[in-house]
Order: structure tokens, then sequence, then C-alpha cells
């Protein structure tokens, strides 16, 4: 079994994925607008040799009806949010090795503005960058807060070709790889027959003109997908490098990997040109009691209405409104189909109860398997769900910022190590190096395409 990818899911709020845990006394996610809190987490990963950073992003935030949530408020539940595309430059300049993922929506910026910003990032961080590309978390209240309408589910992923196809033109095509000369003697900075201008007239954008600034180390930051709706998957076999799937029971998160490569097999690609991070918590402790007294712990700050509100954000769905001893009824949603699909039947059977999906999303929350225990028990676990599922590593979220960390790091790391699921050192110098092994700096040939007729390079 290969070293697993293991990289930290967080996203700039007072909580983690299961429950409140905020309001434990030692807690420190509402530390989340100071700047010193993300620098010394970044330098605790960055020591722990942990390979990234992932950061969730959404301007949505939980309503029904377009009215906030209450348990949302009062509980810190996906409200509030920051964003963090400023705070990556801190975090570069505080880390040398550490990657980093950030979530940005194709519905909300310009496509142009989004590649120049990430293009500056993967200078800033030396080629430590990534793009988890989504097309809109709390897709309703982001519609509303900035004054679109909400485009429906399966149309977004559209746009999100079209929008993917100018960004690596922009990146990939408009600066020739000799362009940038820099030379005094001469007063030459750039070759200008090497600065090509792109022409992209889509579907749903239009573009001309280049990408003003010079290639960044990987030129295309890392691409990465999240999502295991039917759509969704097409869209990773198509384009991702790397896709973040929800947790939970291995049988199922086994369906979705193997879909997933096969979608990219569809799309003409290697199955293992996609690497899966699965979302997971890791309880660890020096002992099982003590492990399972924090699992015991985490629980207790986690109620119903707040699973309930994470999920009415997601999907749209009002869970507290249905009938609590009948299953899902509803099929669709414009919003996060993900989360829906999850918990409808299969094969003939019915899915769960409304009243056990409440309670589902209570004690894993929206992304996640538990693994609770010592080190050696849940180094078990996780080869055990590794080589069910095909896994490829791990998004490791929070209960206890930091605790769960430096339980993480103390008691499961050494473990793994001694059983070569996890590195000592880091692989390569850029992000995609870190998934794909020195010397696969830049985008793969079959990715480095545009959208044909639509663009052109002069």
């Amino acid at each position: 079994m290969d070293p697993l990818i293991l990289g930290i899911f967080q996203s700039l709020s007072p909580n983690g994925t299961v429950g409140s845990a905020w309001q434990h006394p030692d807690d420190r996610s509402a530390d989340f607008t100071d700047l010193d809190h993300w620098i010394r987490l970044a330098r605790m990963f960055e020591e722990a040799r942990l390979d990234l950073l992932f950061l969730a992003d959404s301007y949505g935030f939980p309503a029904l009806d377009g009215e906030l949530i209450p348990a949302s408020v009062k509980e810190g539940r996906g409200i509030p949010g920051g964003d963090p595309m400023p705070l990556v430059t801190a975090l570069a300049a505080a880390t040398e090795r550490l990657g980093f993922i950030l979530t940005a929506s194709t519905t909300v910026e310009p496509p142009a503005a989004n590649a120049r910003r990430f293009a500056t990032l993967d200078h800033f961080t030396k080629g430590r960058i990534g793009w988890n590309i989504v097309t809109g978390s709390s897709g309703a209240t982001a519609a509303d807060l900035m004054g679109k309408a909400l485009v429906p589910h399966d149309e977004r992923y559209d746009m999100a070709d079209d929008y993917l196809a100018l960004d690596l033109a922009l990146w990939e095509d408009s600066w020739a790889d000799d362009a940038l000369v820099r030379d005094k003697a001469t007063n030459t900075y750039a070759d200008p027959a090497g600065v090509r201008m792109i022409t992209h007239d889509g579907p749903y954008f239009r573009s001309r003109g280049i990408l003003n600034l010079p290639p960044s180390p990987q030129r295309t930051p890392l691409l990465v997908q999240a999502g295991t709706s039917g759509r969704g998957m097409r869209f990773a076999g198509e384009h991702a490098e790397a896709v973040f799937v929800a947790g939970g029971a291995p049988e199922r998160v086994a369906r979705n990997i193997a879909a997933i490569r096969q979608a990219a097999v569809e799309a003409g690609r290697s199955p293992s040109a996609v690497k899966v991070l699965v979302g997971a918590l890791f309880l660890v402790g020096p002992t099982e009691e003590a492990a399972q007294r924090t699992h015991r712990e985490m629980l207790a700050m986690s109620t119903p209405e707040g699973a309930a509100a994470i999920f009415a954000g997601n999907t749209g769905v009002d869970l507290l409104a249905l009938d609590p001893d009948q299953p899902l009824a509803q099929q669709r949603t414009e919003l996060g189909l993900s989360n829906l699909q999850r918990y409808l039947g299969r094969d003939g059977r019915p899915g769960p109860t409304v009243r056990e999906i409440i309670e589902d999303f209570r004690v894993t929350g929206i992304n996640g398997s538990v693994f609770v225990g010592t080190g050696a028990s849940v180094a078990d676990q996780v080869e055990e769900f590794v080589r069910t599922t095909g896994a490829d590593g791990f998004l490791i979220q929070p209960h206890m910022t930091p605790g769960t960390y430096e339980d993480l790091i103390e008691y499961l790391l050494p473990v793994l190590r001694a059983r070569g699921l996890a590195r000592d050192e880091y692989v390569g110098d850029t992000l995609r190096e870190r998934f794909f092994g020195p010397g696969h700096r830049r985008l793969p040939a079959e990715l480095r395409r545009n959208a044909g007729a639509v663009t052109t390079v002069s």
C-alpha cells in the first residue's frame, strides 16, 4: 500500500464539521479572524510533514426560503465564514513546503479574474497552490447575495466546462515557455512574439486578452473537484487531478471512487490519473477509553438542530419539517445534490428515515468518516478502509482546534509512518508533485487543452 496523501480540511469559521466545539474551553477555532492563529496551525502542519491545507469556502450560508436558520446563527454552524484568499499569502511566507488548496466558485467571479488570482498565488507559494473547483456551495444564498439567479445544478457544470477552458487557455497558452527573457543588457523583459492573445467565445463566457503576468511554477494550479452527483463525476473525469469525496460507509465510498475512476476512463484518461481524498475525522488518544471519551464529548456538543441546519443550507431540504419516520421523498435539488443522493434508496431498497438522516449528520457531519481509538487501532481502521475503498488519502477534519491535530500528530502519524502509510519527508517542490511525484510539475498533456473551436491563440 502506497503512502497516503494527508491534508487538513479547514474553513475560516468557528467550528469543525461535527458539532459546535468552539464552546469548549480548550478550543481555539473561534480565533479564526486572528492571523497568528492560522500561522501557528500552518507551521504545526508543516513540521508534521502533512501534505496540504485545504480551505473550504462559500459566499453562501444556511438559509431556508431566503431566511436565516436560527440554529446556524446561534451555534456558529455555517455562519460566519471568512475569505481564505488573503490568508494564503501570509501562510506562504510562514511556511516553505506545505501545500494549499483554495475553493473558488465558477458562478461568482469572471474566469479571467480567477486565472490571474491563482497564477499570482502560485508565484507567491512557489508552486504550492491548488484550486478546488466548485459550481456553487449554499448556492441559493450565494446567488441572492450576488444579485444573480440560481443556475440549475447540471447547467452549472456546463458553465464550469466553459469557465475552465478559458482559464486553461490563459494559464497554458498566453505565454510561451521561452517568452520571459529579463535581459537587462538589451532592455528586454519579454519576447513579444511569445506573449499571445487569447480569444475565447464560448457558450457562457467571452474574453480577449492575455494573462497579465508570466507563467507561475505550475502554470495551472492543481485542479481539484468535490461532489459525487452524476454530472459532477463526469466533470471530474474530464478535468480533475484530485477529487474530494465525503466519507461514510466504506461500501458507498468505494462505489463513488470506482465511479470517478470510470468517469476518467470514459474521458480517455487512466483511472490512476485522478487521486481521491476522503473526508475523515480522527479522534486519537493514548488509550481507547481516552479516545472514546473525546468522541462522547464531541457528540454532546452536536445537536439535531445544528445538523439539520447544515443539511438545509447545503440541499435546501428542511428535515425538521418532514415526517421523521419516513425516508426522503425528494429526489432532486438544484443545490447540493451529492448530500441529497447520499440518503436516497438504492437497488429497490428504501433509504434511511429522516430521523436516521439527522442522526447520521449529527454524528458524522457533512463530509466525514469518523475513526476513534489509539494510534494502532485507528491505523488498523485506516488500512482496512483504504483496502476496501481504493482511496489515495484523506482530508482530515477537526473536532477540537488545535487538540485534534496535536493528538493526530502525537499518536497516529508515527504508527502510519512505521507501516509505510505516511511519508517522513515532502516529495517534490510543487503541490502537483506531491500528488504525482517529482517531475510532474505541469498539467498533464491530456488536460492541457482548451475548448477547441471556441478558443484561439494569436
